[in-house]
């Protein structure tokens, strides 16, 4: 039985042909193989013919075996003839029943193959099993950990934020951003917000260290401007006050004001701090329950949202803050860059490693693909049904016998070889019967 040969290797350039130079070639090497293989029927049919006319000339045995043998080989041949051909079109253009298969079926056939695929390719225990096997984690982050991979891909990355970015104007971003954050903002109620986050402050007190930040800082400026204050309390007094009496009341005032800023500092516990942590709470649930507490914060906010300095400056940080991005996101030795490299590579040594990371990310892939394919496997097998109703009868056949008719041609070269063989066994058997 013949088998079809292996395509030679193309001595020419790696770079791939045209569509239109690959159907091409496939058309010349589809008619070579249907003139080969009807040449092995119309070789049948001279052996035939040849054998006939031995017979009747009185030749001996081997005539009746030669017609056998080329009987039997003629009708293999005709019956695969007309087998391939009736894939693809009516033989002799008869209009005989279940004939030119692909063009009169090719919906049924895009169904069925979009069947086939949904049962046998995409079954969520299917598509689980593959991917837990194939071990994607771990051969991704071997990829990865290498240094160049993983600067190939924060470089992709950075192009792909670069374009996404860098298409939007800062006049864009401006108005985008504003319609986004300040135009819902102004209409969001902010005071229960900014009263539970308050609350959530003093009681895990983490306004006490910016509480002794501002006292220290206080300290020190009080400290290194004695002259500014007291001549600043000096020049509060009336006219008529003696300058040696103001000197004295403004030297006592500052010197007051210095112990009272020196204790707060001194004493975590000091009674104004514990006015202020009161003062605070109660403020925090003001925000929250409150009507005029609320309404003030209100409109304190939409008074603040509304002036025009105000969105300038908004904007303006946001034309600064994509400006600096695009800088650090161009630069290939910028400190983004560095990071997301560096974090690149940390994955891809974590994933390498098949550790507790690499099991649970083989999990996550395996589940959401089986989750896929369980509940749109039916969308992803009509991209089949689509393209196979979407395609001209005629043309498809075309393209399907180019692509696989030359294969095919070797069912008919097989059916006239075996026919013939098979035809010659079943004739030598019947002579060797008693």
């Amino acid at each position: 039985m013949l088998a079809s040969p292996a395509a030679p290797e193309s001595a020419g350039p790696a770079a791939a042909p045209s569509p239109e130079g690959a159907d091409r070639e496939r058309a010349r090497a589809l008619r070579r193989m249907k003139l080969a293989a009807t040449s092995f029927l119309v070789a049948a049919g001279l052996l035939y013919l040849i054998a006939v006319y031995a017979e009747r000339g009185g030749a001996g045995g081997w005539a009746r075996y030669a017609r056998a043998a080329a009987e039997a080989g003629m009708i293999g041949g005709l019956a695969d003839w007309f087998a391939v051909t009736a894939l693809f079109r009516r033989p002799l253009g008869l209009p005989i029943p279940h004939t030119a298969l692909i063009p009169t079926r090719k919906q049924a056939l895009g169904r069925s193959l979009a069947d086939f695929v949904g049962s046998q390719f995409l079954a969520p225990d299917v598509v689980r099993e593959r991917i837990l096997r194939s071990a994607v984690p771990r051969r991704v982050g071997e990829w990865l950990s290498q240094r160049d991979h993983a600067e190939r891909v924060s470089a992709e990355l950075a192009v792909g934020l670069r374009a996404g970015v860098g298409v939007l104007r800062d006049d864009d971003v401006r108005a985008a951003l504003e319609e986004a954050v300040l135009t819902r903002l102004s209409g969001a109620p902010v005071a229960p917000v900014l009263g539970r986050i308050l609350a959530e402050v003093v009681q895990d007190g983490a306004h006490h260290d910016l509480v002794d930040l501002a006292v220290r800082e206080l300290q020190q400026w009080l400290q290194s401007n004695a002259d500014t204050v007291i001549e600043a309390i000096t020049a509060q007094a009336p006219r008529w006050s003696p300058r040696f009496v103001d000197d004295r009341v403004a030297a006592k005032v500052y010197t007051e004001a210095l112990r009272v800023v020196g204790d707060v500092a001194a004493d975590p516990q000091h009674p104004f701090r514990q006015s202020l942590d009161a003062y605070l709470a109660r403020l925090a649930a003001d925000l929250r329950t409150d009507p005029v507490t609320i309404e003030r914060t209100e409109a304190a906010k939409r008074a603040l949202l509304q002036r025009a300095d105000v969105r300038e400056a908004f904007g303006n940080l946001l034309a600064a803050g994509r400006r600096l991005l695009l800088e650090l996101i161009d630069d290939p030795h910028s400190q983004l860059r560095r990071q997301l490299t560096d974090a690149l590579a940390g994955l891809g040594e974590q994933l390498k490693a098949h550790g507790a990371l690499a099991d649970k990310v083989e999990t996550w892939l395996a589940d959401a693909a089986a989750y896929v394919v369980a509940n749109y496997r039916d969308e992803l097998t009509s991209l089949i049904t689509d393209t196979v109703d979407r395609w001209d009868a005629q043309d498809a056949s075309r393209r399907i016998e180019l692509h696989v008719g030359r294969d095919l041609q070797y069912i008919r070269i097989n059916g006239t070889v075996v026919g013939g063989l098979a035809g010659l066994a079943i004739y030598a058997i019947t002579q060797l019967l008693p």
